[in-house]
């Protein structure tokens, strides 16, 4: 099974208590690419500048990751500075250049149209709704947004709403598109604008995910899956997006989607955020084996199970 990821690709500059990097790979699409090539085959559509070197993009092709779709354009890659102090949980953006990302028009190669899943990382909800029309046949779509969609662009977010399956995003972006305070309410409020799951992310606290009521058979009650209490967090940047990456791309290796399907990839959403977070940008990811997955999956199970 196949998923088609669309997003961004990007520098990061980062500080946190661990150090310093400059223009290191980072984006929403490639933390979502490299950890969901440890369960299936990936294919990304994003944009990259003339700045962005044959080596950057040999990081996916390292993963299987198939990178046809990245469109190359005139000018720089889309570059965030970010710095985190003691709360690793939150990000102060110091810098902001979106450069070619700015103009970005996802344009779909041929040979992606028979991708299986598709996920839309977080970039503008018009151009959500464009590629989710444009792949009618996908079994399950999974979305993202942010609080900068939430607040200023709400028409055309909850357009992108009616048409995913599964949304993710954290509490604070789940409250604000809810206008509700109490998460239970939020999440009930969110699913009535479209999506039939909702996955709500909790930062160091592990994630919880709602059912729309008659969907995805066995019960409407939420599942929350842990967090894995680490003793150190050098770089939360991709955490959010290498979670999704494990989750769908679980749910893409399973090959059916079902409440069982989609509980067990809470833990592997769980697992590849948490290995994410042990090293600058995406160095954890590129070097993570099936066999070191599957030994954390155990130790987030154990976590859990009440004997």
């Amino acid at each position: 099974m196949s998923i088609l990821v669309v997003g961004s690709v990007a520098f990061d500059t980062l500080k946190t208590p661990y150090g310093e990097r400059q223009k290191i790979l980072g984006g929403a699409a490639t933390y979502f690419s490299l950890s969901a090539s440890h369960f299936t085959d990936v294919r990304v559509v994003a944009v990259v500048g003339e700045d962005f070197t044959a080596e950057n993009e040999a990081v996916m092709n390292k993963r299987g990751v198939d990178t046809r779709g990245i469109q190359h354009a005139k000018g720089k890659t889309f570059h965030w500075t970010g710095e985190y102090g003691e709360n690793v949980n939150e990000a102060k953006t110091l810098n902001t250049e979106l450069n070619v990302f700015e103009t970005f028009e996802p344009s779909i190669p041929a040979e992606y149209h028979n991708s299986d899943y598709l996920f839309l990382a977080n970039i503008d909800p018009v151009l959500q709704v464009r590629v989710r029309d444009a792949m009618p046949n996908v079994q399950l779509v999974g979305g993202d947004t942010m609080n900068y969609w939430i607040g200023g662009h709400r028409q055309n977010l909850e357009k992108m709403l009616q048409r995913v399956d599964v949304l993710l995003i954290n509490d604070t972006e789940a409250k604000m598109l809810a206008d509700d305070s109490s998460l239970p309410r939020a999440a009930r409020k969110v699913m009535e604008l479209g999506p039939r799951a909702l996955v709500i992310k909790h930062g160091e606290y592990g994630a919880t995910i709602f059912f729309r009521d008659g969907q995805f058979a066995g019960g409407h009650h939420p599942f929350r899956a842990p967090a894995l209490p680490l003793d150190e967090v050098r770089d939360p940047t991709g955490a959010g997006d290498s979670f999704a990456g494990g989750f769908m791309g679980y749910i893409a290796s399973q090959g059916e989607v079902n409440r069982r399907v989609l509980k067990q990839a809470m833990f592997y959403g769980g697992v590849m955020g948490s290995f994410a977070v042990e090293r600058f940008g995406t160095e954890r990811l590129q070097s993570l084996t099936r066999e070191e997955i599957e030994a954390r999956f155990q130790i987030f199970r154990e976590l859990t199970h009440l004997d």
